[in-house]
């Protein structure tokens, strides 16, 4: 009998002891894996990465207004058509195309007579007509040379004036993606450098937010914090910038 109650006791204290052993054991895994997920949430390295890229603008847009003024509105009209003429006539010289064009309507302004305080008065004193053709093309250099050249149109009696050309470049979605992927190895590399220095190395990369995409003359030193989409440089630099956060291991 009393050989059988220390057999249960045994048994008692040797379940016990598993039991403390286990939950032992299992605190002790329970708190390593606190400890990593603590150092996955915690020890973060983040970086900013850019890259850069000259690019040539591929469009243009370009605009050169004329205008006429006389004292009764049918001869600005008649007079103004006869410059439309003269105008296509000019730049199909120059090699635009006629697809290339496109005409605005005629703009009307009355001008009236003043008074001798330089008031206007109810009287008519003439018209002012104005158009302008706009010229949207990818032949950049040709256009470009028009815009320059195109006050010759004065010696042939047009009071033109010309406009600055603006560039494009339309490629500029496949580009984004090839620079913000140049960007982000930019921003590994960078975290590289830095965890080598203190002993560590990065792991996975926890986030990434692109910055803003600047489009800039290739000698410009313009930086905004909106961006900037500059159109009035033929040869222009491109640049992305990305802020990457990386696990530190």
């Amino acid at each position: 009998m009393e050989s059988g109650r220390l057999l249960r006791n045994s048994q008692i204290i040797i379940l016990g002891v598993c039991i403390a052993a286990a939950t032992i054991i299992a605190s002790v895994i329970l708190s390593q894996g606190a400890l990593k997920l603590m150092k996955f949430t915690h020890e973060v390295i983040s970086v900013t990465g850019s890259a850069q890229k000259e690019i040539r603008s591929d469009y243009v847009d370009w605009t050169g207004e004329f205008t006429r003024r006389e004292p009764d509105l049918a001869t600005a009209y008649k007079n103004l058509k006869e410059d439309l003429a003269k105008v296509k006539e000019y730049l199909k010289t120059k090699g635009v195309k006629e697809e290339e064009m496109t005409i605005s309507p005629i703009a009307t302004e009355t001008i009236y007579k003043k008074n001798e305080k330089g008031n206007d008065t109810n009287d008519i004193e003439g018209y002012r007509l104005k158009q302008s053709v706009a010229i949207r093309s990818n032949d950049v250099d040709r256009i470009t040379a028009v815009s320059r050249e195109s006050t010759e149109l004065i010696d042939k009696g047009v009071q033109f004036e010309s406009y600055p050309p603006q560039f494009f470049y339309t490629k500029l979605d496949e580009l984004k993606v090839e620079m913000l992927a140049k960007a982000t190895e930019n921003a590994k590399d960078r975290a590289q450098n830095m965890a080598k220095a203190t002993g560590n190395r990065i792991g996975f990369m926890r986030s990434a937010r692109m910055g803003v995409f600047q489009i800039t003359p290739v000698n410009s030193t313009e930086v905004s914090d909106w961006g900037v989409n500059d159109t009035t440089a033929i040869d222009k630099k491109v640049t992305a910038v990305v802020t990457v956060s990386f696990s530190i291991e």
